[in-house]
């Protein structure tokens, strides 16, 4: 039998935990990072827990049982990991940071020229790039018939990744 590798399930949405349920019960190693979220209607307080990546499980899956795992709908591509030596630490890591209890929540990774877009504030909208993620000063916004650009400095959490 070929060896099982990790790989990152990316799931059709809202069906993370109904897949970690199918992974389980093919007993398919995974692991499926959920924190604690709370919402309030009201006078009401409701305690859940979620997906803390969108989308994704992490599944250690035999080639031999790939095809099944699409056969519930549930699936909607398998993701292969290159540097599983990697991966493993970076899931540890992750696995570690959720059992901490401390709060969290997910950031993009932003580098330098990376095209972003202003998703909040008065200037909602507009495209930029990443200036210099180590030393953040802010988002360029390009005015080409110029050949130049204007620095606007803009939170992280205003900020969202394009393609």
């Amino acid at each position: 039998m070929a060896e099982a590798h990790w790989l990152v399930c990316h799931t059709r949405p809202r069906c993370e935990k109904k897949f970690a349920a199918l992974l389980a019960a093919e007993s398919c190693e995974h692991y499926l990072p959920l924190v604690e979220s709370v919402r309030r209607y009201g006078r009401q307080t409701k305690r859940f827990t979620k997906p803390l990546f969108t989308g994704y499980v992490f599944a250690r899956v035999p080639p031999a049982k790939r095809a099944r795992l699409y056969q519930q709908d549930l699936l909607a591509r398998l993701i292969a990991v290159e540097d599983e030596a990697k991966f493993l630490r970076q899931l540890a890591d992750v696995r570690a940071i959720v059992a901490s209890g401390f709060e969290l929540s997910l950031m993009p990774l932003f580098t330098k020229g990376r095209r972003v877009k202003i998703v909040g504030g008065p200037l909602h909208g507009l495209e930029g790039f990443v200036d210099d993620p180590s030393n953040p000063q802010g988002v360029v916004l390009s005015v080409d018939v110029l050949q130049q650009g204007l620095l606007v400095r803009i939170p992280a959490e205003q900020l969202q990744p394009l393609s």
